[in-house]
């Protein structure tokens, strides 16, 4: 196997809350292969930067995918964050 994958793990996660809004870090860090920590800290910059919303519910959190915002690096700004999900479902 080898060491790198075409997304990132900040689109990884991105994608696992797409698909479950409710999903849980344990989840997503069990999906993506990474720490319960670093997908906290990559949900954390997903939320500061505009592509979703938490809200807790309960004991749980929910998520709420944003996806007019657009993508970050210079070579897709013109595409925005449901065009993404859209390519990768």
């Amino acid at each position: 196997m080898t060491s790198w994958t075409f997304l990132s793990h900040h689109a990884q996660v991105f994608l696992c809350i797409a698909r479950d809004p409710d999903v849980r870090l344990r989840d997503i860090a069990a999906a993506v292969g990474i720490t319960e920590r670093a997908v906290q800290a990559i949900v954390n910059d997903l939320v500061a930067e505009g592509y979703v919303d938490r809200t807790r519910v309960g004991r749980r959190n929910h998520y709420s995918i944003h996806a007019d915002v657009p993508l970050r690096h210079r070579l897709q700004g013109d595409l925005d964050a449901g065009t993404l999900l859209t390519l990768l479902r």
